[in-house]
């Protein structure tokens, strides 16, 4: 007799192309299996070979074509998130004191549900962890909000957060310090281009104590910070100064150069500074007509720190760099 080979197991979630680790590649070994539910396979990622195919496809029976029609047919609550203390998924009193048809309520009951809707808010935050959370996340998305951040970096710095308390690190520091060191963290780890000034400025918080957290969580959390590259900062400046595409891809070609001529020109120095000059020689090659002053501001960097990243370029780069 064949035995029969065990059934894979099934994830919870509707990702279209979902990894898992629960099985081996019967060609190549390898661990490394996706479902595609499109293709309705389980493919491995290393060799192809498709080791089960018809699988069920776990998503919804209904489809939606405008956001509209997808609200009206989800028979669920919002997605889990990180940004707010219970995760999301507790339930909450609206404030309009109207029934399910639009009603108005009537005064004992709209005295009712205010009494509800006031135990309902304090059984929210049980305890003090609770109330840290509740304080800190909210604190996470207003910086966010100022600094227009993606919510990716907000789940990825509530997320840090998190961890800081579990592991005790925010004892003896302040929740606004600790918040913005996360949210740097977080914009460092996604490689989104944000400085030290901005989340300073946009949470009120010191430059230097926003650093000494970051070096705190990055030491106890034992993260690896990759070192930040120039790139996205002159995407960041080419948009602010709105110059155009020619600039910005001779700034590119200015970077690389120097990376692969000589990588000690530009590592350990500040990425805004060395995008500022990059983009400034940029400028004047292609008759951009950019000032220094005019980089120095939108980089929130000094002219004299542009004057020395553009002297060391220039010094090794000017035979090297092809238009």
């Amino acid at each position: 007799m064949v035995a029969k080979e065990p059934e894979p197991e099934r994830v919870e979630h509707e990702d279209t192309t979902q990894p898992i680790k629960v099985r081996q590649c019967p060609e190549c070994g390898s661990p490394k299996l996706m479902r595609d539910y499109e293709v309705a396979e389980i493919v491995c990622m290393d060799c192809g070979f498709v080791v089960e195919s018809k699988i069920a496809d776990r998503g919804p029976e209904w489809r939606a074509f405008d956001h509209e029609q997808r609200a009206k047919r989800t028979r669920v609550g919002a997605p889990l998130t990180y940004t707010v203390h219970d995760k999301g998924l507790s339930t909450m009193i609206d404030t309009r004191d109207k029934d399910i048809y639009g009603k108005r309520l009537p005064p004992a009951q709209k005295a009712q549900i205010y009494r509800l809707r006031k135990w309902q808010r304090r059984i929210r935050v049980a305890d003090a962890t609770e109330r840290n959370l509740a304080f800190a996340l909210a604190e996470i998305s207003k910086i966010g909000n100022n600094l227009a951040l993606p919510k990716n970096i907000l789940e990825t710095a509530s997320v840090i957060y998190r961890k800081a308390v579990k592991e005790h690190i925010v004892r003896g520091r302040s929740i606004q310090g600790v918040t913005a060191g996360a949210i740097y963290v977080a914009c460092r780890q996604c490689k989104l281009p944000r400085t030290l000034e901005e989340i300073a400025k946009a949470s009120g918080v010191d430059k230097k104590q926003v650093g000494r957290n970051y070096r705190s969580l990055v030491k106890e959390l034992d993260y690896f910070i990759p070192p930040p590259e120039s790139n996205p900062y002159i995407t960041k400046l080419c948009d602010q100064l709105d110059t155009h595409g020619e600039v910005e891809a001779t700034a590119y070609k200015i970077v690389k150069a120097a990376r692969e001529t000589k990588p000690n020109l530009i590592s350990g120095r500040g990425p805004m500074g060395v995008a500022a000059a990059s983009c400034y020689i940029a400028s004047v090659l292609t008759g951009g007509k950019k000032t220094q002053r005019e980089l120095a501001e939108a980089a929130q960097v000094t002219e004299v720190t542009i004057r020395n990243r553009y002297k060391d370029l220039l010094r090794y780069l000017m035979f090297t760099i092809s238009l």
